[in-house]
């Protein structure tokens, strides 16, 4: 079975190099394909350029949820078209 893809913004990292996973694109990827993040899973992270597997952790301190990635293990593709709508007012509902 293949893991699942979501989109996540890389340059939204924190100091110890984890992904927020609370940009707007993420949200949405997260939504439309109806999933429910759970600590050490893994999914399949992707920008415009660039895709890498990684495993979701929450984060007490900052109270969401983050990717742990292995910076080195980052792959450049093929620029991904989105599938996220130019409308992101209903992201919350």
């Amino acid at each position: 079975m293949n893991k699942p893809s979501v989109f996540a913004d890389f340059h939204n990292a924190d100091v110890k190099g984890r992904v927020w996973l609370n940009c707007a694109g993420t949200v949405v990827d997260l939504k439309r394909q109806k999933i429910v993040l759970r600590n050490g899973q893994s999914l399949i992270f992707y920008s415009e350029e660039l895709k890498v597997e990684a495993i979701v952790h929450y984060s007490e301190e900052e109270k969401l949820w983050t990717a742990v990635i292995d910076w080195n293990a980052i792959q450049e593709v093929a620029p991904v078209v989105s599938e996220i709508t130019p409308d992101l007012r209903n992201i919350a509902g």
